[in-house]
């Protein structure tokens, strides 16, 4: 029986590092790419290191070739860039890889999209936020996400590819302010999420929300649940920690009141 080769990009990031260790499986093959050197091989580690860009058409070929399923976490990951620079690298650097998922015949994508997709969305009005809330980003950041979840919904109705964009909230190993209270999302809640997102049977295209089971929860977890999603883990034990104490009234919090460079 062959091995489940999974493809992580950005994996010498925060969250793909970490995925590098919880995801290890018997009979599964992490194949791990990201632009910086990755840390050697661990001994007795499953996995294939690949230093290069999404974004060179040739490299992410390669990678994906032989893949079940990609977790696209690469990218820039936060605010401060500009738009040319979220344009080349989020944008069509997403293109970039989608194309390559289909010339591989890649199965399913696993997409790192953000809270910030629909930062402007307010708390509390509706309840909790539905998964599929429509976008409202609050920044180019967030602009980035938007477009690169409807390439994803394009390439799953056009070439029937399985994509599932995961809107991750704040993504620590512990919860460090009062927002992250409600958009925590811990390590281990993380590795279950991605976990569900490739093993479900069949997802189509859907948008989920990643954060932990919070008590003070402000998004929906309906979807995650739907594809087997169970987090165990809650910032409410952490809240005798918090000191800052500002109080945003949308999803974005600081986002959306600072300047749009």
């Amino acid at each position: 029986m062959t091995d489940d080769v999974i493809l992580i990009t950005g994996a010498q990031g925060s969250i793909g590092s970490m995925l590098r260790t919880s995801l290890r499986r018997p009979g599964r093959h992490l194949r791990l790419l990201d632009r910086s050197p990755l840390a050697p091989l661990e001994p007795g580690e499953k996995a294939e290191l690949i230093t290069g860009s999404f974004l060179d058409p040739a490299i992410i070929g390669a990678a994906s070739a032989g893949a079940r399923a990609i977790v696209h976490l690469g990218g820039l990951s936060h605010a401060g860039y500009s738009w040319p620079e979220y344009l080349e690298v989020n944008i069509h650097g997403t293109q970039v890889l989608a194309n390559a998922a289909r010339d591989a015949g890649v199965e399913r994508v696993v997409y790192a999209s953000s809270n910030h997709a629909v930062g402007f969305a307010p708390l509390h009005e509706k309840g909790v936020v539905p998964d599929y809330e429509y976008p409202r980003p609050d920044s180019y950041y967030g602009v980035s996400k938007v477009a690169s979840e409807a390439l994803w919904s394009l390439y799953h109705d056009r070439y029937g590819l399985d994509a599932i964009c995961l809107r991750i909230g704040s993504y620590r190993e512990r919860p460090f302010d009062l927002r992250s209270l409600w958009s925590w999302l811990s390590p281990g809640d993380c590795t279950r999420l991605v976990e569900a997102a490739l093993s479900t049977p069949h997802p189509g295209y859907r948008v989920i929300w990643g954060v932990s089971a919070n008590s003070r929860a402000a998004v929906s977890l309906d979807a995650g649940r739907a594809i087997g999603y169970e987090p165990l883990d809650n910032a409410e034990d952490y809240a005798s920690e918090i000191v800052e104490q500002t109080i945003w009234n949308d999803i974005g919090g600081p986002y959306t009141a600072s300047e749009l460079e």
